[in-house]
């Protein structure tokens, strides 16, 4: 098992001559991410709507527009954490990775909309199981790269069962780059486009190192493949 300290220390490892490419996918990742929740935002803005004098018939139409492209984040979410996974096993990992989660739209949207929705739903009943249920199915989209046999319930469920007795430490690993975050705030945000690569390629890490450790663990080798299998 790593340490949270390895962990990162292998991320920048693998990072070495790749920051551009990742940087780029990044700021790539945030321009579309505002550009598809852009109508959502503005249809839900009672300020916009007032400023502008713009028809109240016009809000509903644009609200379900917007709630139609947020859909469309959660594969390029997948798909910009694929390519940190990419990178952390030094596979090609560029621009046109992000888009890999539309070569097969339902299967990732359902599993990860599944995942979202059970996570709000234990926040609604208070904050700190939302939390825990959120580090359980953290696992679950690398675990739809890896086994794309998998059902959407599976895929979540071998994230909880990856995640026994590791849930504090990916917390950590997240407190981890606080200090990080808080600096980036000087910049503009601009530092955002270098930690959120080094964040990823090291949770990236952290599930192949759970990955692993689960294979070991009461002979479960057979039962899940090794990635790449």
């Amino acid at each position: 098992m790593m340490t949270n300290s390895e962990l990162r220390r292998m991320a920048r490892r693998h990072l070495d001559g790749r920051w551009g490419d990742l940087v780029l996918v990044t700021f790539l990742y945030y321009i579309l991410s505002s550009c598809i929740s852009f109508p959502f935002q503005v249809g839900m803005d009672e300020n916009i709507w007032k400023l502008f004098s713009l028809p109240l018939g016009w809000k509903v139409p644009v609200v379900g527009a917007g709630c139609v492209l947020l859909l469309l984040l959660l594969p390029l979410q997948w798909g910009y954490q694929v390519t940190f996974l990419r990178a952390w096993r030094e596979e090609p990992a560029d621009i046109s990775t992000l888009f890999h989660g539309f070569r097969d739209f339902w299967r990732i949207f359902s599993t990860l909309f599944l995942q979202q929705l059970y996570i709000l739903l234990w926040t609604l009943l208070l904050i700190v199981p939302g939390v825990v249920k959120a580090l359980s199915y953290a696992m679950t989209p690398y675990i739809l790269r890896d086994h794309p046999e998998l059902s959407r319930r599976a895929a979540i469920h071998l994230s909880r069962e990856m995640m026994v007795g590791n849930k504090g430490r990916l917390l950590l690993l997240w407190l981890s780059f606080l200090g990080w975050a808080v600096l980036a705030l000087f910049t503009c945000g601009i530092g955002y486009l270098w930690l959120a690569p080094y964040i990823g390629v090291s949770e990236a890490g952290f599930y192949e190192d759970v990955r692993q450790q689960y294979e070991q663990r009461d002979g479960a080798e057979a039962d899940v493949p090794a990635a790449g299998e």
